[in-house]
């Protein structure tokens, strides 16, 4: 094998890039860009593998076996080690829904496709990232897919092409064009997939395959070569933030930085080269693969324990945690393998190799299809955990495109001839099925319900086809059997404001714009629920209008069961009073003015029976979550709020409207 001349200057290199990736994650101010880390990795792997491969092709001595061998020994054993720890921690930490998407995570990157799986997923810098432990695994993924295409692709084009360099330069401004189209219509895929970074380690290749010139750069060119380069690095790090269009044109920055700067200390010594080439940034360059593999899980499941945060001297005391982490890693696992005191022979380590990615997908796989396996909280966490979960009975309830009529609804109460009263909404109109059903009962009411997710029961303000088929097949109903009352029951707020998120998918727009302004939204919802309420009246409807359910900024179950596997307090928890009046204040005037215009319209009121007065609207009583996630009730959140009902029912019953 021909050797590649050992630089302490790209060991420094690591050393800047992992700082970067370790600092940007831990919050230090300041370093707002740090994710640029990883491409500074990418672009020094590009250039290290592709002069191996190049150096090894050229004496003649290049196998592809030996190839993948060298690399599953370098960076397999340290990763393996890292997930199988914590998959571990996780079974003890994490709740069950968290648990089981660490299992995914787990199979798909022992097959090196974790970056598949997180272009799916959440965006990079959504907050949901801060409870993957896996999610730094995505580069992983991608170098490891480039390490199995690229000598390929590097063999195919050199022994095929007289100009092979500029073929693959071609290749690399496909990538590089691809990545800057991509960031502005495909962002989730521009960050994670490798045909949209692979420019990024191709820019290192194309530097290792440079023709040899006896040519050398004079002091000056590379002195101010190496400075500019990591100025370039430096601005990228400091300047760059979550909402810098990336990477595209923008990654330009530290990849031309990291090229410059390799370019230049391999010319001449520089000021630069001497800093990057010290023992304090050679060292960190060594230990900068483990440190980065351990720096993300302990952040996650420190900030996953601490439940509402950390802070500067927790974060500081985890940040050296990882790095001590990081070191034994290298250590006592990295090392031993890389310098072939474990397992020195191919097969060994290839067998190994296979054995990890199986057991550990396997493992991963189980995780995944046992749900997180839910068994392993205790009895407290698991009734929280478990409130999740609709009943099929519920679910049977809420209509699709697919209903057929004569299951549009569903009937509550005592069999009769003669319906009294229709609820018409969204999923929150079957969220209050459990009260709905129980109230009927006891009054002796026969009711119906009809319901379809996320579809506002208001003519002509529905934003897809559907919702629209669904409120024409409930008119119909209308028209066709005798109701003496209509409820109408849904989360309101977001069609007018969206999801708390910011979300804006399922708020009305500007129908002149197709944009969402929230005066508008407003006014299209006022006259939409005027316009039903006087055809119904018009048709000879009591009204019922039911306002919202508190909603949470938490999603209940899953925050309730965290606490309780942490033997931490649930009291506290809960949206402030005045926060879902805020939010509520718009709709609360309405619904008060078309009520007061009209006898026949009515409001109901959920939740007084879930705010109290010490200024907070409840999410958990008596051991168990009163919402399924963090604005649907649970059933017994349904059946806690059932009095708020009582008027519906004694009007019903008093105007002698019930089934015998």
């Amino acid at each position: 094998m021909t050797s590649l001349a050992y630089r302490r200057d790209i060991d420094g290199l690591r050393a800047v890039a992992v700082l970067a990736v370790v600092l940007f994650h831990f919050g230090v101010p300041g370093v707002t860009g740090g994710f640029v880390g990883v491409d500074v990795f990418f672009v020094i792997s590009g250039f290290l593998i592709t002069s191996i491969i190049w150096r090894e092709r050229q004496a003649g001595r290049f196998s592809f076996v030996d190839f993948w061998a060298r690399r599953a020994r370098r960076i397999l054993p340290a990763l393996f080690v890292m997930m199988a720890a914590t998959l571990a921690v996780g079974w003890f930490l994490l709740a069950p829904k968290d648990y089981e998407e660490l299992g995914r995570s787990a199979h798909y990157q022992v097959i090196f496709t974790s970056n598949l799986l997180f272009s799916r997923q959440h965006g990079y810098f959504d907050a949901s990232s801060d409870i993957k432990p896996l999610l730094h695994t995505w580069s992983l993924a991608v170098e490891e897919q480039f390490y199995i295409l690229f000598p390929l692709l590097l063999t195919l084009l050199s022994s095929r092409l007289k100009h092979w360099r500029l073929a693959l330069f071609v290749v690399l401004l496909v990538s590089f064009g691809l990545s800057v189209w991509a960031v502005d219509h495909q962002p989730q895929k521009a960050f994670f997939l490798l045909h949209l970074r692979a420019w990024e380690l191709l820019a290192g290749a194309m530097l290792a395959v440079m023709p040899k010139r006896d040519w050398r750069a004079s002091p000056a060119l590379a002195q101010g070569v190496s400075l500019v380069s990591m100025a370039l690095i430096l601005i990228a790090i400091f300047a760059f933030d979550a909402s810098t269009p990336f990477p595209g044109a923008a990654a330009l920055l530290p990849v031309l930085g990291v090229v410059g700067l390799i370019w230049a200390n391999g010319q001449r010594q520089t000021w630069v080269g001497r800093l990057l080439s010290s023992r304090l940034m050679v060292g960190l360059g060594l230990i900068s693969y483990s440190w980065y593999l351990w720096h993300w899980p302990v952040f996650v499941y420190a900030n996953y324990a601490a439940v509402d945060g950390l802070g500067t001297l927790d974060l500081t005391g985890l940040l050296l945690l990882s790095l001590v982490l990081g070191y034994v890693s290298w250590r006592f696992v990295e090392a031993p393998f890389r310098e072939k005191r474990l397992l020195a022979g191919r097969k060994a380590i290839l067998a190994a190799a296979g054995a990890g990615i199986l057991c550990l997908g396997l493992t991963g796989l189980a995780v995944r299809e046992a749900d997180g396996v839910p068994s392993r909280l205790s009895e407290q966490a698991l009734r929280y955990a478990q409130a999740k979960k609709w009943s099929p009975e519920l679910m049977a309830c809420l209509a699709d495109k697919d209903t057929p009529d004569e299951r549009l609804f569903c009937h509550f109460g005592p069999k009769s001839l003669s319906v009294s009263a229709l609820v018409w909404g969204d999923s929150h109109a079957t969220a209050l099925i459990p009260a709905l059903e129980d109230g009927a009962k006891r009054h002796d009411i026969s009711l119906v319900q009809a319901s379809f997710a996320g579809c506002v029961p208001l003519d002509g303000l529905e934003n897809i086809s559907r919702c629209a088929h669904f409120n024409r097949r409930v008119e119909k109903a209308l028209a066709d059997q005798s109701f003496s009352d209509v409820v109408l029951a849904a989360r309101w707020s977001l069609y007018l404001y969206g999801q708390m998120s910011g979300d804006k998918e399922h708020a009305l727009k500007d129908p002149s714009t197709g944009e969402y302004v929230r005066a508008v939204a407003e006014q299209r919802f006022a006259e939409g629920l005027r316009e039903r309420i006087k055809g119904l009246r018009a048709a000879g409807h009591r009204v019922w209008l039911v306002k919202e359910v508190p909603l949470q900024q938490i999603i209940v179950p899953y925050r309730l069961s965290r606490l309780a596997m942490m033997h931490r307090p649930v009291e506290g928890e809960g949206l402030a009073v005045e926060e879902h009046e805020r939010r509520q204040a718009f709709i609360t005037q309405l619904f008060d003015e078309l009520a007061a215009a009209d006898s026949g319209v009515a409001v109901l009121d959920p939740a007084p029976l879930l705010c109290g007065v010490d200024g907070l609207c409840r999410v958990e009583l008596n051991g168990r979550a009163l919402y399924t996630d963090d604005n649907h009730l649970s059933e017994v959140g349904a059946r806690h709020i059932e009095a708020f009902l009582e008027p519906l029912f004694s009007s019903l019953q008093s105007r002698g409207l019930t089934a015998n």
